[in-house]
């Protein structure tokens, strides 16, 4: 039979029947005088094999160590079962990665556990901080590691409470702008300061206050946030730093 006719018969292409024979996986047979390639039955059961190998997911590399030696064969089985269990592990965890993020109407590009945290949509938010926040969790769960998102949520319990509490000093944070009289902003820190005082005292062990974090999390505040919003966090933050020390 021909290329063609074997591919077809194998379901391969015949591209593959090339790269078979250029890895030495497949014999490949002498040509004929009109330059044609002759396969026989040999060839077919070879690649027959070949195809119900790589199906169960074994590697190219490793098929011809193990076409024609049984004991390698069945040890090479449990590698694979434990593979596929992996497998079947991650695409477990990535469906209900895929279902929180449906019950909670948030993004794909957001972790479900920090998700929650975002603004109600019904806080109506200026659209250029909605997408600082959406950033700033977006970063922070980066920054906090594989583990970390969950660890967070489990820190602070319930976003509900959390953001009903807080959402107050949210608008009020972003509306500040260049016409905020100096009495607002004061107010404002000072509140802030109060609100996030025992916040810090639960964030002692996260990596996210390592110096390279912190940087980045600011680097990302000077490009968002307008000069008033600036100015307001670095205050909060230098009073949260200062009182830190002293404890």
């Amino acid at each position: 039979m021909l290329s063609s006719e074997l591919a077809e018969l194998a379901d391969v292409t015949v591209r593959t029947l090339r790269h078979y024979h250029h890895i030495g996986l497949l014999p490949e047979p002498p040509r004929s005088a009109g330059g044609y390639r002759h396969y026989d039955v040999g060839h077919l059961v070879r690649l027959l094999r070949i195809t119900r190998m790589t199906a169960l997911g074994v590697t190219l590399s490793v098929l011809p160590a193990v076409l024609d030696d049984p004991a390698a064969a069945e040890e090479l089985l449990d590698e694979l079962d434990h593979r596929a269990a992996a497998d079947i592990e991650r695409l477990t965890a990535r469906r209900a990665s895929i279902a929180a993020l449906r019950r909670s109407g948030a993004p794909p590009d957001l972790s479900p556990e920090l998700s929650v945290w975002r603004s109600a949509p019904a806080s109506e938010i200026p659209a250029d901080m909605a997408r600082y926040e959406h950033e700033q969790l977006i970063l922070v769960g980066h920054l906090l590691g594989r583990d970390g998102p969950a660890g967070f949520a489990a820190l602070f319990g319930e976003a509900d409470g959390v953001m009903a509490a807080s959402a107050p000093l949210t608008a009020r944070f972003y509306a500040l702008g260049p016409d905020t009289p100096e009495d607002e902003v004061s107010s404002l820190t000072d509140e802030l300061v109060a609100r996030l005082e025992p916040v810090m005292a639960r964030l002692t062990g996260l990596s996210l206050l390592d110096s390279r974090a912190s940087a980045l999390m600011e680097e990302l505040n000077e490009q968002a946030l307008r000069p008033a919003q600036h100015r307001v966090l670095r205050q909060v933050q230098q009073r949260l730093a200062a009182g830190t020390d002293e404890a």
